[in-house]
Protein backbone atom coordinates (compact mmCIF):
# COMPACT_ATOMS: atom_id res chain seq x y z
CA UNK A 1 0.00 0.00 0.00
CA UNK A 2 1.31 3.48 -0.86
CA UNK A 3 1.95 5.81 2.08
CA UNK A 4 -0.61 8.62 2.22
CA UNK A 5 2.03 11.37 2.65
CA UNK A 6 3.90 10.12 -0.41
CA UNK A 7 0.68 10.06 -2.42
CA UNK A 8 -0.13 13.60 -1.35
CA UNK A 9 3.31 14.92 -2.33
CA UNK A 10 3.14 13.11 -5.66
CA UNK A 11 -0.25 14.64 -6.43
CA UNK A 12 1.11 18.10 -5.70
CA UNK A 13 4.04 17.49 -8.05
CA UNK A 14 1.88 16.47 -11.02
CA UNK A 15 -0.92 18.95 -10.44
CA UNK A 16 -1.28 21.13 -13.52
CA UNK A 17 1.05 18.95 -15.61
CA UNK A 18 0.02 18.40 -19.21
CA UNK A 19 1.49 15.87 -21.59
CA UNK A 20 1.53 16.43 -25.35
CA UNK A 21 0.63 13.96 -28.11
CA UNK A 22 3.31 13.90 -30.81
CA UNK A 23 0.74 13.01 -33.46
CA UNK A 24 -2.19 15.40 -32.95
CA UNK A 25 -0.42 17.93 -30.64
CA UNK A 26 -3.23 17.70 -28.10
CA UNK A 27 -2.22 18.64 -24.55
CA UNK A 28 -3.78 16.99 -21.51
CA UNK A 29 -3.01 15.67 -18.04
CA UNK A 30 -4.22 12.33 -19.40
CA UNK A 31 -1.37 11.98 -21.90
CA UNK A 32 1.74 10.20 -20.64
CA UNK A 33 5.01 12.11 -21.03
CA UNK A 34 6.70 8.75 -21.58
CA UNK A 35 4.30 7.36 -24.18
CA UNK A 36 3.78 10.70 -25.95
CA UNK A 37 0.59 9.62 -27.71
CA UNK A 38 -3.05 10.05 -26.74
CA UNK A 39 -5.75 7.38 -26.62
CA UNK A 40 -7.59 8.81 -29.62
CA UNK A 41 -4.52 8.57 -31.87
CA UNK A 42 -3.72 5.06 -30.61
CA UNK A 43 -7.18 3.97 -31.73
CA UNK A 44 -7.45 5.97 -34.94
CA UNK A 45 -3.85 6.18 -36.16
CA UNK A 46 -2.24 2.86 -35.17
CA UNK A 47 0.60 2.91 -37.71
CA UNK A 48 1.78 6.38 -36.66
CA UNK A 49 1.44 5.37 -33.03
CA UNK A 50 3.52 2.19 -33.43
CA UNK A 51 6.48 4.13 -34.82
CA UNK A 52 6.59 6.21 -31.65
CA UNK A 53 5.75 3.60 -29.00
CA UNK A 54 8.11 0.92 -30.34
CA UNK A 55 10.99 3.29 -29.80
CA UNK A 56 9.67 4.17 -26.32
CA UNK A 57 9.68 0.52 -25.28
CA UNK A 58 13.10 -0.09 -26.81
CA UNK A 59 14.66 2.74 -24.79
CA UNK A 60 13.04 1.60 -21.54
CA UNK A 61 14.34 -1.93 -21.96
CA UNK A 62 17.83 -0.69 -22.75
CA UNK A 63 17.91 0.86 -19.27
CA UNK A 64 17.72 -2.67 -17.84
CA UNK A 65 20.03 -4.29 -20.42
CA UNK A 66 17.11 -6.23 -21.91
CA UNK A 67 16.41 -6.83 -25.63
CA UNK A 68 14.18 -4.18 -27.19
CA UNK A 69 12.09 -6.89 -28.82
CA UNK A 70 12.06 -10.71 -28.81
CA UNK A 71 15.18 -11.87 -30.72
CA UNK A 72 14.57 -13.78 -33.95
CA UNK A 73 18.06 -14.88 -34.98
CA UNK A 74 17.68 -17.40 -37.83
CA UNK A 75 20.58 -19.44 -36.44
CA UNK A 76 19.58 -18.90 -32.83
CA UNK A 77 18.30 -21.37 -30.25
CA UNK A 78 14.52 -21.61 -30.03
CA UNK A 79 12.62 -21.03 -26.80
CA UNK A 80 8.89 -21.82 -26.73
CA UNK A 81 8.03 -21.24 -23.08
CA UNK A 82 6.00 -18.11 -23.80
CA UNK A 83 4.34 -16.26 -26.65
CA UNK A 84 7.54 -14.40 -27.58
CA UNK A 85 9.20 -17.62 -28.84
CA UNK A 86 12.66 -16.07 -28.91
CA UNK A 87 15.37 -17.39 -31.24
CA UNK A 88 18.47 -16.48 -29.28
CA UNK A 89 21.79 -15.99 -31.06
CA UNK A 90 25.17 -16.91 -29.55
CA UNK A 91 26.05 -14.73 -26.60
CA UNK A 92 22.60 -13.14 -26.60
CA UNK A 93 19.69 -13.28 -24.18
CA UNK A 94 15.96 -13.76 -24.55
CA UNK A 95 13.33 -11.07 -24.10
CA UNK A 96 12.66 -12.03 -20.45
CA UNK A 97 16.35 -11.83 -19.52
CA UNK A 98 16.37 -15.32 -18.00
CA UNK A 99 17.69 -17.31 -20.97
CA UNK A 100 21.01 -17.02 -22.81
CA UNK A 101 22.72 -18.77 -25.65
CA UNK A 102 26.07 -19.73 -24.16
CA UNK A 103 28.33 -21.33 -26.77
CA UNK A 104 25.38 -22.86 -28.60
CA UNK A 105 23.62 -24.10 -25.47
CA UNK A 106 20.45 -22.55 -24.05
CA UNK A 107 21.08 -21.78 -20.38
CA UNK A 108 18.21 -20.77 -18.08
CA UNK A 109 18.24 -18.96 -14.77
CA UNK A 110 15.74 -20.92 -12.67
CA UNK A 111 14.23 -20.13 -9.32
CA UNK A 112 15.05 -16.40 -9.47
CA UNK A 113 12.40 -15.37 -6.98
CA UNK A 114 11.40 -13.37 -3.98
CA UNK A 115 9.10 -14.89 -1.37
CA UNK A 116 7.22 -13.64 1.66
CA UNK A 117 4.13 -14.45 3.72
CA UNK A 118 0.84 -12.58 3.60
CA UNK A 119 -1.44 -13.02 6.63
CA UNK A 120 -4.89 -14.41 5.90
CA UNK A 121 -7.43 -12.91 5.42
CA UNK A 122 -5.55 -11.19 2.59
CA UNK A 123 -6.31 -8.52 0.02
CA UNK A 124 -5.31 -10.46 -3.11
CA UNK A 125 -7.11 -9.77 -6.38
CA UNK A 126 -9.50 -12.67 -5.78
CA UNK A 127 -10.22 -11.88 -2.12
CA UNK A 128 -13.64 -10.39 -2.85
CA UNK A 129 -15.01 -13.78 -3.92
CA UNK A 130 -12.46 -16.45 -2.89
CA UNK A 131 -13.34 -18.22 0.41
CA UNK A 132 -9.67 -19.17 0.87
CA UNK A 133 -8.58 -15.54 1.21
CA UNK A 134 -10.81 -15.20 4.27
CA UNK A 135 -9.27 -18.14 6.14
CA UNK A 136 -6.89 -17.77 9.06
CA UNK A 137 -3.23 -18.53 8.51
CA UNK A 138 -0.61 -17.54 5.94
CA UNK A 139 -0.41 -17.20 2.17
CA UNK A 140 2.99 -17.77 0.57
CA UNK A 141 3.58 -15.07 -2.05
CA UNK A 142 6.07 -16.17 -4.72
CA UNK A 143 7.40 -13.35 -6.92
CA UNK A 144 9.25 -14.71 -9.98
CA UNK A 145 11.57 -12.25 -11.72
CA UNK A 146 11.23 -11.67 -15.46
CA UNK A 147 8.27 -10.87 -17.69
CA UNK A 148 6.93 -11.38 -21.21
CA UNK A 149 5.64 -7.79 -21.47
CA UNK A 150 7.15 -4.33 -20.96
CA UNK A 151 4.29 -2.47 -19.27
CA UNK A 152 5.17 1.19 -18.82
CA UNK A 153 2.78 1.39 -15.85
CA UNK A 154 4.13 -1.73 -14.08
CA UNK A 155 3.64 -1.61 -10.32
CA UNK A 156 6.08 -4.50 -9.71
CA UNK A 157 8.82 -3.40 -12.09
CA UNK A 158 11.66 -4.60 -9.84
CA UNK A 159 11.27 -7.92 -11.69
CA UNK A 160 13.42 -6.41 -14.45
CA UNK A 161 16.48 -6.53 -12.17
CA UNK A 162 17.11 -10.22 -12.75
CA UNK A 163 20.48 -10.14 -11.01
CA UNK A 164 18.86 -8.90 -7.78
CA UNK A 165 16.53 -11.88 -7.43
CA UNK A 166 17.29 -14.59 -4.89
CA UNK A 167 18.04 -18.07 -6.18
CA UNK A 168 15.51 -20.19 -4.30
CA UNK A 169 15.67 -23.97 -4.90
CA UNK A 170 12.62 -26.21 -4.84
CA UNK A 171 13.59 -27.60 -1.42
CA UNK A 172 13.41 -24.13 0.12
CA UNK A 173 10.02 -23.42 -1.48
CA UNK A 174 8.77 -26.71 -0.05
CA UNK A 175 9.92 -25.72 3.46
CA UNK A 176 8.22 -22.34 3.17
CA UNK A 177 5.02 -23.86 1.75
CA UNK A 178 4.59 -26.08 4.83
CA UNK A 179 3.63 -23.00 6.85
CA UNK A 180 1.04 -21.77 4.31
CA UNK A 181 -2.57 -22.47 3.38
CA UNK A 182 -2.14 -21.24 -0.21
CA UNK A 183 0.52 -20.15 -2.69
CA UNK A 184 0.15 -17.18 -5.02
CA UNK A 185 2.56 -17.00 -7.96
CA UNK A 186 2.59 -13.49 -9.46
CA UNK A 187 5.35 -11.16 -10.66
CA UNK A 188 6.31 -9.79 -13.26
CA UNK A 189 4.48 -12.76 -14.55
CA UNK A 190 5.13 -16.44 -13.77
CA UNK A 191 5.32 -17.56 -17.41
CA UNK A 192 9.09 -17.13 -18.07
CA UNK A 193 9.80 -19.42 -15.10
CA UNK A 194 6.78 -21.67 -15.53
CA UNK A 195 8.71 -24.95 -16.09
CA UNK A 196 10.55 -24.45 -12.78
CA UNK A 197 7.40 -23.36 -10.94
CA UNK A 198 5.49 -26.39 -12.21
CA UNK A 199 8.23 -28.73 -10.95
CA UNK A 200 8.21 -26.95 -7.61
CA UNK A 201 4.41 -27.11 -7.36
CA UNK A 202 4.39 -30.84 -8.09
CA UNK A 203 6.90 -31.43 -5.30
CA UNK A 204 5.04 -29.19 -2.88
CA UNK A 205 1.69 -30.89 -3.46
CA UNK A 206 3.26 -34.28 -2.87
CA UNK A 207 4.02 -33.11 0.67
CA UNK A 208 1.59 -30.32 1.56
CA UNK A 209 -2.13 -29.75 1.13
CA UNK A 210 -2.81 -26.15 0.04
CA UNK A 211 -4.35 -24.02 -2.71
CA UNK A 212 -2.35 -23.06 -5.82
CA UNK A 213 -3.11 -19.67 -7.37
CA UNK A 214 -1.63 -17.88 -10.38
CA UNK A 215 -1.71 -14.17 -11.21
CA UNK A 216 -0.32 -13.68 -14.72
CA UNK A 217 -0.64 -11.91 -18.06
CA UNK A 218 -1.63 -15.18 -19.74
CA UNK A 219 1.13 -15.44 -22.37
CA UNK A 220 2.46 -18.89 -21.51
CA UNK A 221 2.84 -21.84 -23.85
CA UNK A 222 -0.69 -23.35 -23.89
CA UNK A 223 0.58 -26.79 -22.83
CA UNK A 224 2.35 -25.33 -19.79
CA UNK A 225 -0.69 -23.19 -19.00
CA UNK A 226 -2.91 -26.29 -18.92
CA UNK A 227 -0.57 -27.97 -16.43
CA UNK A 228 -0.65 -24.90 -14.21
CA UNK A 229 -4.46 -24.70 -14.43
CA UNK A 230 -4.75 -28.34 -13.41
CA UNK A 231 -2.94 -27.61 -10.14
CA UNK A 232 -5.35 -24.79 -9.36
CA UNK A 233 -8.35 -26.85 -10.43
CA UNK A 234 -7.52 -29.77 -8.15
CA UNK A 235 -6.61 -27.61 -5.13
CA UNK A 236 -9.52 -25.11 -5.34
CA UNK A 237 -7.17 -22.29 -6.27
CA UNK A 238 -7.70 -19.44 -8.71
CA UNK A 239 -6.16 -18.22 -11.97
CA UNK A 240 -6.18 -14.47 -12.43
CA UNK A 241 -5.60 -12.98 -15.89
CA UNK A 242 -4.53 -9.37 -16.10
CA UNK A 243 -6.52 -8.23 -19.14
CA UNK A 244 -4.75 -4.94 -19.69
CA UNK A 245 -6.83 -3.92 -22.71
CA UNK A 246 -8.86 -5.51 -25.48
CA UNK A 247 -7.77 -3.26 -28.35
CA UNK A 248 -4.50 -4.74 -29.64
CA UNK A 249 -3.09 -1.36 -30.71
CA UNK A 250 -3.66 0.02 -27.22
CA UNK A 251 -2.15 -3.12 -25.69
CA UNK A 252 0.96 -2.76 -27.87
CA UNK A 253 1.31 0.89 -26.84
CA UNK A 254 1.03 0.17 -23.12
CA UNK A 255 2.90 -3.14 -22.89
CA UNK A 256 5.06 -3.36 -26.00
CA UNK A 257 3.51 -6.71 -26.97
CA UNK A 258 0.27 -8.03 -28.51
CA UNK A 259 -2.55 -9.61 -26.49
CA UNK A 260 -3.77 -12.43 -28.76
CA UNK A 261 -2.14 -15.25 -26.75
CA UNK A 262 -3.56 -13.78 -23.53
CA UNK A 263 -7.11 -13.76 -24.91
CA UNK A 264 -6.69 -17.21 -26.48
CA UNK A 265 -5.46 -18.77 -23.22
CA UNK A 266 -8.25 -17.10 -21.27
CA UNK A 267 -10.83 -18.47 -23.70
CA UNK A 268 -9.31 -21.97 -23.57
CA UNK A 269 -9.51 -22.12 -19.77
CA UNK A 270 -13.05 -20.75 -19.74
CA UNK A 271 -14.18 -23.37 -22.25
CA UNK A 272 -12.29 -26.37 -20.88
CA UNK A 273 -12.73 -25.75 -17.14
CA UNK A 274 -16.27 -25.00 -16.03
CA UNK A 275 -15.51 -24.94 -12.31
CA UNK A 276 -16.93 -21.85 -10.60
CA UNK A 277 -14.42 -19.29 -9.33
CA UNK A 278 -11.41 -20.97 -10.93
CA UNK A 279 -10.93 -18.24 -13.54
CA UNK A 280 -11.00 -14.51 -12.88
CA UNK A 281 -9.81 -11.31 -14.56
CA UNK A 282 -8.67 -7.83 -13.60
CA UNK A 283 -8.09 -4.58 -15.48
CA UNK A 284 -6.08 -1.62 -14.21
CA UNK A 285 -7.99 1.63 -14.80
CA UNK A 286 -5.24 3.87 -16.17
CA UNK A 287 -6.63 7.41 -16.53
CA UNK A 288 -6.56 8.62 -20.11
CA UNK A 289 -6.01 5.16 -21.57
CA UNK A 290 -8.32 2.55 -20.07
CA UNK A 291 -11.80 4.05 -20.28
CA UNK A 292 -15.35 2.70 -20.12
CA UNK A 293 -15.22 1.85 -23.85
CA UNK A 294 -12.22 -0.40 -23.30
CA UNK A 295 -13.70 -2.01 -20.21
CA UNK A 296 -16.94 -2.69 -22.05
CA UNK A 297 -15.04 -4.52 -24.80
CA UNK A 298 -13.26 -6.68 -22.22
CA UNK A 299 -16.48 -7.39 -20.32
CA UNK A 300 -18.25 -8.36 -23.54
CA UNK A 301 -15.42 -10.74 -24.43
CA UNK A 302 -15.64 -12.39 -20.99
CA UNK A 303 -19.44 -12.59 -21.11
CA UNK A 304 -19.35 -14.48 -24.39
CA UNK A 305 -17.53 -17.21 -22.46
CA UNK A 306 -19.34 -17.09 -19.12
CA UNK A 307 -21.29 -14.21 -17.56
CA UNK A 308 -20.40 -15.44 -14.05
CA UNK A 309 -16.62 -15.08 -14.39
CA UNK A 310 -15.54 -12.60 -11.65
CA UNK A 311 -14.09 -9.36 -13.06
CA UNK A 312 -12.34 -6.74 -10.91
CA UNK A 313 -11.49 -3.18 -11.90
CA UNK A 314 -8.38 -1.92 -10.12
CA UNK A 315 -7.53 1.61 -9.11
CA UNK A 316 -4.31 2.93 -10.65
CA UNK A 317 -1.55 4.75 -8.84
CA UNK A 318 1.37 6.37 -10.72
CA UNK A 319 4.39 4.09 -11.00
CA UNK A 320 7.40 3.18 -13.15
CA UNK A 321 7.28 5.19 -16.41
CA UNK A 322 3.78 6.55 -15.75
CA UNK A 323 4.74 8.31 -12.54
CA UNK A 324 3.34 11.55 -13.96
CA UNK A 325 -0.18 10.26 -14.55
CA UNK A 326 -3.17 10.99 -12.28
CA UNK A 327 -4.77 8.48 -9.95
CA UNK A 328 -8.01 6.76 -10.94
CA UNK A 329 -11.02 8.80 -9.86
CA UNK A 330 -14.17 7.45 -8.27
CA UNK A 331 -16.11 8.72 -11.30
CA UNK A 332 -13.90 6.77 -13.73
CA UNK A 333 -14.20 3.63 -11.62
CA UNK A 334 -17.98 3.93 -11.41
CA UNK A 335 -18.34 4.55 -15.17
CA UNK A 336 -16.23 1.48 -15.93
CA UNK A 337 -18.12 -0.57 -13.33
CA UNK A 338 -21.46 0.27 -14.95
CA UNK A 339 -20.05 -0.56 -18.42
CA UNK A 340 -18.91 -4.00 -17.21
CA UNK A 341 -22.15 -4.71 -15.33
CA UNK A 342 -24.06 -4.54 -18.59
CA UNK A 343 -22.45 -7.84 -19.53
CA UNK A 344 -21.24 -9.57 -16.36
CA UNK A 345 -22.99 -10.66 -13.18
CA UNK A 346 -19.97 -10.33 -10.87
CA UNK A 347 -17.99 -7.11 -11.07
CA UNK A 348 -15.85 -5.56 -8.36
CA UNK A 349 -13.92 -2.34 -7.83
CA UNK A 350 -10.58 -3.08 -6.20
CA UNK A 351 -7.98 -0.80 -4.62
CA UNK A 352 -10.78 1.55 -3.50
CA UNK A 353 -8.41 3.19 -1.03
CA UNK A 354 -6.52 4.67 -4.02
CA UNK A 355 -9.51 6.34 -5.69
CA UNK A 356 -9.81 10.12 -5.53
Amino acid sequence: MIHITYMGNMLLEIKGRKGKCRICNKESEFISDTLKVCLSCIRKKPEETKKITKNVHKKIREEFNLPGKPPKDKKGLQCKICVNECKIGKGKQGYCGLRRNINGKLETKEGILHTYYDPLPTNCCASWFCPGSKERGLSLAVFPFGCTFNCIFCQNWSHKYIERGDHIPIEQLLREAKDARCICYFGGTPEPQLPFLLKATKKILENVKLKICWEWNGTGNPNLVRKAVEYSYTTNGTIKFDLKSFDCNLHMALTGRANKRTLDNFQTIAEEYKKRDLLTATTLLIPGYIDKEEVEKIAKFISNLNTDIPYSLLGFHPDFKMIDMPITTRNQAEECYQAAKKYLNRVNIGNRHLLI
